[in-house]
């Protein structure tokens, strides 16, 4: 030694298969990652757009049907990740082809920096929230900085870092305290029993309202896989995902219908600061917030090492906070709904594809591990045809027939398409 302390960077992970000893989280690590990313502040504000066009009981009805929905889907998403040990975009590329999973990993790159801007967005003005606005019109500028840096730290640790070493031994049990003690709070409100039975205005249909739910699980199977990869089994991370992620989705949906209905604020984050220790369980989601950003941005650099390999992980992570700071100061959270439709749009015929193509194969013996690297085919045209068209269902059904709900159709045709071709095929 020469006397100097040297220190190890994390290992990068890319996009080769994560080698066997590295696969170390089990069903009760997924869970505790997936619960995690299931909260946050984003989707108390997304559950605070199903009121007052819904009641609080259809609020809630819906949210635990979405989160069924989504989360059965994110999960089985996650079986190739856990399966072949490769990250998700890597993983399409014998179903969609080497140059066809080029296009979502543009969207998703695209998806990402969106919800990095978004959730940066939020911490910032959470965090002048309980400050005070201690440097007038620049203290949100000022926490957004701050995050983006805690943020890009945790994603320059990695995925396994930040389970084993955050989430499970701090930020998780900050989330679940501060959650529960919320929950009691807004139910313990005098006129909180009679507002759970006010009926909405109808202004948001039904379904419509499952779409905004659904769209929030489906956001993330996109990139389920760079962190599933390191699933010690198939059951535990198929399972660990989907009752981490139905658990608290449900829980934070409903919670931002109730808090908007029942204390009468629409701004969910001034809501809760009304509360009796409303600005200390606020901090500590806060504290939590900051892993949705990590995966985000961390999952922004994995995706673009499907197109460009041989870039660093550490510049992308740097480039995209920088890009989520610069969007975060500039773009109105009041594109939110729209954002999470466009997503739901787009990725849910995509799952449609991957889903029926993966039962396909596992029936035929599985995938190949070469076929994710050198043996996967240029393109396959069938399979992006199977998605465009339910994208083009998905929408067609959100602009002009938003009652009967576009997700499960859209979802549906993109699978039954994708099945067609195979069967032809043979």
């Amino acid at each position: 030694m020469s006397g100097r302390l040297r220190i190890r960077a994390p290992p990068e992970w890319g996009i080769e298969p994560v080698p066997r000893e590295h696969k170390i989280l089990r069903g009760v690590d997924l869970f505790v990652l997936w619960s995690s990313l299931g909260v946050g502040l984003l989707v108390l504000a997304a559950g605070a757009l199903l009121v007052p066009g819904l009641s609080l009981l259809e609020a809630l009805a819906v949210s635990l049907a979405g989160s069924i929905i989504g989360s059965a889907l994110l999960a089985s998403a996650g079986l190739i990740g856990s399966k072949y040990s490769v990250p998700t975009m890597v993983s399409l590329r014998p179903i969609l082809g080497v140059k066809g999973s080029y296009i979502p990993t543009f969207l998703n790159v695209i998806q990402l920096v969106g919800w990095t801007a978004f959730e940066l967005m939020i911490m910032g003005v959470a965090a002048a929230n309980i400050s005070g606005r201690f440097l007038g019109d620049y203290t949100n500028c000022f926490w957004v900085i701050v995050f983006a840096i805690c943020c890009s730290a945790l994603a320059l640790g990695g995925p396994l870092v930040v389970v084993r070493k955050w989430l499970e031994r701090a930020a998780i049990w900050f989330v679940y305290f501060s959650t529960i003690w919320i929950t009691v709070q807004v139910f313990s409100q005098p006129n909180a029993w009679p507002l759970l039975f006010k009926p909405g205005d109808g202004s948001l249909p039904l379904l419509l309202a499952l779409d905004l739910v659904i769209a929030m699980p489906i956001s993330w199977w996109p990139l389920i896989s760079d962190y599933n990869r390191f699933a010690s089994s198939e059951r535990g991370g198929f399972l660990g995902t989907f009752l981490g992620y139905t658990v608290s989705n449900t829980w934070f949906y409903f919670l931002g219908a109730a808090l908007v209905v029942i204390m009468g604020i629409t701004d969910v984050v001034s809501s809760i600061a009304t509360l009796l220790f409303g600005t200390l369980a606020l901090l500590l989601i806060l504290v939590d917030e900051t892993d949705n950003c990590f995966a985000d941005i961390y999952s922004t650099a994995v995706s673009i090492q499907n197109v460009a390999p041989r870039i660093k992980q550490w510049k992308t992570i740097i480039a995209v906070t920088v890009i989520g700071v610069i969007l975060a100061l500039t773009v109105p959270l009041t594109e939110y709904e729209q954002f999470l439709l466009m997503i739901g749009g787009l990725f849910v015929p995509l799952l449609g594809v991957v889903v029926s193509e993966y039962f396909i194969r596992e029936r035929l013996g599985g995938f190949d591990v070469s076929e994710f690297y050198g043996k996967a085919p240029r393109i396959r045209y069938s399979a992006l045809i199977a998605w465009m068209a339910g994208a083009a269902m998905y929408f067609s059904i959100a602009s002009f027939f938003p009652e009967i709900g576009a997700s499960i159709p859209a979802f549906a045709l993109s699978a039954i398409l994708n099945t067609s071709a195979r069967i032809l095929k043979k």
